[in-house]
């Protein structure tokens, strides 16, 4: 919308009727018809366009001189206009750079003076549709990251529970043995001394004491 594409031929025909059926505006000049092709082309060319009970469009194309053109042209609902026989405006120009006065003089009697002189840079379906696809896979991504990190707790959580009950058992079998290994020393200290010297001479006091006693 807003870009115009324009077909300049010697002669409709070499315009494919595809393309030529969706044309909004025509301008045909003069074609002569000296061959029966010529006469089927300038009949064809005269049946694209919208009829006007003024004249006839054929004789029209045929008779047309210089400067002369038949043309048709999109109206404001966009429906195409009856073919007119126009007299065609030549172009004003010159040759060469025009200067900045001419310049700002011609710009500043456009009908369209004011309407494009800010620019606006207006976001593309293009860049609508990459925005989409780079946030969509950027959630895609926290997903995954989120999806191994709790994997991840979960595997670490496991093996410190295992870890642990592992420790803790060590620990009381340790504490056990080491406290079983004490007691067994003392018990094996006491039993050397009293199978020594000085255990017999106890043992003797303690007897002694108690058959005085009787």
């Amino acid at each position: 919308k807003g870009v115009g594409v324009y077909f300049v031929t010697q002669n409709p025909a070499d315009v494919p009727e595809d393309i030529l059926g969706q044309l909004g505006n025509r301008v045909q000049h003069a074609l002569r018809a000296y061959t029966g092709k010529d006469r089927r082309d300038l009949r064809q060319a005269a049946e694209n366009y919208r009829d006007n009970p003024r004249f006839s469009i054929e004789d029209a194309i045929r008779e047309v001189g210089v400067g002369e053109a038949v043309t048709s042209f999109l109206e404001a609902k966009g429906v195409p206009g009856m073919a007119e026989r126009t007299l065609i405006r030549p172009p004003s120009s010159q040759l060469g750079p025009i200067s900045d006065k001419d310049r700002r003089a011609f710009i500043a009697t456009s009908p369209i003076a004011g309407k494009y002189e800010a620019k606006v840079d207006r976001i593309s379906a293009y860049e609508t549709l990459k925005a989409r696809a780079e946030q969509a896979a950027k959630e895609a991504e926290a997903a995954e990251r989120a999806e191994e990190e709790a994997d991840m707790a979960e595997r670490e959580y496991r093996a410190g529970r295992r870890y642990s009950g592992t420790r803790v058992g060590r620990s009381t079998s340790r504490r056990s043995r080491k406290s079983g290994g004490f007691g067994e020393a003392v018990a094996n200290v006491v039993i050397k001394e009293l199978k020594g010297t000085t255990g017999r001479r106890i043992v003797r006091g303690i007897f002694g004491t108690l058959f005085k006693g009787r």
